[in-house]
């Protein structure tokens, strides 16, 4: 029998506070913890997107971020807000603080691996401790972000088309999958609001 599948959370904003307060505000650790979830959510970048991108990627002027090496070894910009840039920043600072010139920007800091890219699987077993601490109840998971970022592109008005584009997908039936969550959360409030009989 095959592994089963869940579907993807979506996360309120109370949801996704409650876990980057549960990050250390001062060990490099949480600093940099703080800074790749808060890029996850506002960027809706991939596990392996985030951990593949070099400070240079990240353009402060522009409040950008260069993903050179998304799904298919396809290249996209995606836009970044201030919130989430200041936490960047924070971490910038922090890893310079390190003496960490080189390498990817969400780096390890061991005395033995100091510079090397994070491993995908730390952050899938970090998610999950950091959502008991910040006592969210749903599965905490990297794709959660990524899916919610595209929801919250939807209602804050962004067409299908455009976020489509800033997810990376290069069909839009996978971008509505990510959409779909929209629909029985309408549904429910529909029902709820009507009339009483």
């Amino acid at each position: 029998m095959g592994r089963r599948t869940l579907p993807a959370e979506i996360y309120t904003r109370e949801e996704t506070q409650a876990v980057l307060t549960a990050c250390s505000r001062r060990g490099a650790a949480g600093v940099r913890n703080r800074a790749f979830i808060a890029l996850l959510y506002r960027c809706g970048l991939r596990i392996g997107e985030a951990v593949a991108l070099k400070p240079a990627d990240i353009d402060h002027a522009a409040g950008t971020v260069r993903v050179l090496h998304g799904k298919g070894s396809k290249a996209r910009t995606v836009g970044i807000d201030a919130g989430a840039l200041a936490l960047i920043d924070q971490w910038l600072a922090k890893r310079a603080a390190l003496g960490i010139r080189a390498g990817p920007l969400f780096c390890t800091f061991s005395k033995n691996a100091s510079g090397r890219s994070m491993d995908n699987s730390y952050v899938r077993h970090l998610l999950p401790r950091l959502g008991e601490k910040a006592k969210v109840s749903k599965r905490l998971h990297a794709h959660g972000f990524r899916h919610t970022h595209a929801v919250e592109l939807m209602r804050e008005g962004a067409s299908p088309v455009l976020i489509q584009g800033a997810l990376g997908h290069s069909n839009l039936a996978v971008t509505n999958t990510y959409l779909a969550h929209l629909e029985p959360l309408e549904v429910v409030q529909r029902q709820r609001s009507r009339s009483p009989w």
